[in-house]
């Protein structure tokens, strides 16, 4: 099958996470990414460990199979240089605070004018407008502001941090993805592109819809780990097992559930975990507690109750079933080692060869190709 992006061109002037993840994810589509660097030093993910012979892992697994132009957008007749790239553009991705790429001469308007086509996403902590639009934010922020941080944080004493973060890729990465993806369709019609505002803190409210339902229509007060999905029933929790590994228990349905307490041998009268949770975990906790993780493993396996040992990164990539759906089968080149790519939610046959490597561009390394070779 034709790669669907195949002849999309897209101008990159995104850093680190958000919108480097957003054009891989074209790019592995089809479309030819062009990443605009600072000549001398490139972004800031290059330089960020663990690196191999000099060349950071990070941001080989985001920006492999992108071209690299090293150019000062500051200097004068930047915008003019790139006139040429702008006017065959298809999408530009820009991830600098608002108000930068108008001062840069590359704002949405200019850009507009030059080719009125053009998709132009834009990726921020908190959108264009509004009375947050100049705050510097990270992922943490995001989701503390959005409310979803507040809904399992751990204990008071130790507060937990999120284990992914949610703002920066299901707030910025996905939400540009699906428009730009939304925009090139609706410009076969008009004929005309859009500008794009991706606010990576508003994202993260559609991972707790449930949330939304219970604490903002409904107006119950939620507290940390006490919602049924957070902890707040026995069935739906993380236990340790005597070798120190977690046991992820998500028996929500009553059938798992009762599974699961016949495996663990949780006498009948402490099953009701709607009336006294915290004396039905305690027990269970106690007899997870007992045996080591590979007691547990086999017997929750066979039982199919929505129950499971959690895994580290490394088994996971590992794991047969991911093995045999080739999840971590596509490679990269690293300073000429093989690793394996970032899995990508992208279907197979719309992206690039099975059997292709990515690499990473050397900084400026495609200058002469765009005919830009003043940096």
């Amino acid at each position: 099958m034709v790669q669907p992006l195949k002849d999309i061109l897209v101008l990159d002037f995104s850093t680190l996470l958000p919108g480097p993840m957003a054009t891989l994810m074209l790019s592995e589509a089809g479309a030819e990414v062009v990443k605009f660097e600072r000549p001398g030093v490139g972004e800031d993910a290059r330089h960020t460990e663990p690196m191999i012979e000099g060349v950071s892992i990070g941001f080989a697994v985001l920006n492999h199979g992108k071209r690299s132009v090293a150019i000062d957008l500051k200097s004068s007749g930047a915008v003019d240089l790139l006139r040429p790239l702008i006017e065959k553009a298809d999408v530009l991705v820009e991830q600098f605070r608002p108000g930068v790429m108008d001062r840069l001469g590359l704002g949405y308007d200019t850009v507009r004018e030059i080719n009125p086509g053009i998709i132009y996403c834009s990726i921020t902590g908190y959108g264009q407008t509004g009375p947050k639009v100049s705050l510097a934010g990270h992922d943490l922020n995001y989701v503390g502001d959005s409310g979803i941080l507040s809904l399992g944080r751990g204990p008071d004493d130790q507060p937990t941090a999120p284990f992914g973060l949610i703002a920066d890729i299901g707030g910025g990465t996905y939400p540009a993805v699906v428009n730009i993806l939304l925009a090139l369709i609706a410009r076969q019609t008009s004929g005309q592109g859009t500008h794009l505002d991706i606010a990576m803190s508003e994202g993260p409210f559609a991972f707790a819809y449930w949330a939304h339902a219970e604490g903002v229509i409904a107006g119950q007060n939620i507290g940390s780990g006490g919602s049924r999905l957070t902890g707040g029933l026995a069935r739906y929790r993380l236990y340790t097992a005597a070798d120190g590994r977690q046991i992820a228990v998500g028996a929500l349905e009553e059938k798992f559930w009762q599974s699961f307490c016949d495996v663990i041998g949780l006498p009948p009268e402490l099953r009701d975990d709607w009336s006294d949770p915290n004396a039905c975990a305690a027990e269970v906790a106690r007899r997870l507690g007992e045996r080591p993780s590979t007691h547990w493993e086999p017997l929750l396996a066979a039982a199919d109750c929505c129950c499971s040992v959690v895994k580290t990164p490394a088994e996971a990539s590992l794991d047969p079933h991911f093995k045999t759906r080739d999840v971590f089968g596509r490679n990269l080149s690293i300073s000429g080692q093989i690793a394996p790519a970032l899995p990508l939610p992208i279907a197979p046959e719309f992206r690039s060869p099975a059997n292709s490597v990515g690499v990473a561009a050397a900084l400026g390394e495609d200058n002469a190709r765009y005919g830009l070779d003043v940096t």
